[in-house]
């Protein structure tokens, strides 16, 4: 079993980035049908398991393609980080009903500590996520 696996997006890759401990399947950009289609076979059960997903989601069943990424994972926590309120209402309240179907937690993109895109944390942004994951 792995100690810990972080999942998805470019807020997973940066939250690897300071979580070295933790093996990580995440690249920037991808959504959550194609990181499912891509790397869906390749989960291992975990004791710990962070997953950033629906924040590249655009005319895409959200909900259904976390709640088959969720539904395939063996894990004794999960920890989901949420996309932007602002920006993804409909892919946040997807995530947060599968997160709530699961008994998993859910962590809201920081408020302050966010880059000049105003979409990805910064360093100390990420320490954070990183932290409440743990």
């Amino acid at each position: 079993m792995l100690e810990c696996l972080i999942v998805g997006d470019s807020i997973a890759v940066g939250v690897s980035q300071v979580r070295h401990e933790c093996m990580s399947i995440a690249k920037s950009g991808i959504n959550s049908r194609d990181w499912n289609q891509k790397h869906l076979h390749k989960l291992k059960p975990t004791r710990t398991l962070v997953i950033s997903l629906g924040a590249n989601d655009l005319g895409i069943n959200t909900e259904g393609h976390v709640r088959s990424l969720r539904t395939n994972a063996q894990a004794e926590r999960v920890f989901w980080l949420l996309p932007s309120q602002k920006l993804k209402p409909r892919q946040v309240e997807a995530v947060r009903r599968v997160a709530e179907e699961f008994g998993d937690t859910v962590i809201p993109r920081p408020e302050s500590n966010i880059s000049a895109d105003g979409v990805h944390p910064t360093y100390k942004g990420y320490k954070i996520l990183g932290d409440q994951t743990r």
